[in-house]
């Protein structure tokens, strides 16, 4: 049987892929989806097909997070890794004023709250000792 439940694993595999999704689709630099499309080199096909398989992604993840942390979650992991950002500015380890910094800080962000939502329903259960029809063994 497949191991279930979160892990600290399963979380790292979540937020890696929500990276690669978010910085492979646009980044401040010229390797990402953005550029590759808005270069006029041909590859169409090539383009829709990568373009489809990253809205087939993105809509997985963003469904799973709105669907269980919620808009009153997302707003308060925005809040709370706002603050964080401030506070690292305020106190000097983080300057915004260097090119790019802000975007890659916002992606990362983004990324993050995308893997805390995947993974939020299984932290959820653990906590409150529910148990789904699925886990349960014969």
């Amino acid at each position: 049987m497949a191991k279930t439940g979160l892990t600290w694993e399963g979380f790292l595999w979540r937020w890696v892929l929500a990276m690669v999704m978010v910085l492979g689709t646009f980044n401040p630099t010229s390797y990402s989806y953005f550029s590759w499309i808005t270069d006029v080199d041909g590859m169409l096909p090539m383009k829709a097909l990568v373009g489809v398989v990253l809205l087939i992604l993105f809509v997985i993840y963003a469904r799973a997070t709105w669907y269980s942390i919620g808009p009153i979650g997302l707003v308060l992991a925005g809040a709370f890794f706002a603050a964080l950002i401030w506070v690292l500015v305020d106190f000097g380890i983080l300057d915004l004023a260097a090119g790019g910094v802000l975007t890659w800080i916002i992606l990362v962000v983004f990324a993050t709250i995308m893997a805390i939502g995947m993974s939020f329903s299984l932290f959820r259960r653990r906590m409150s000792g529910q148990v789904d029809v699925d886990d349960v063994e014969n």
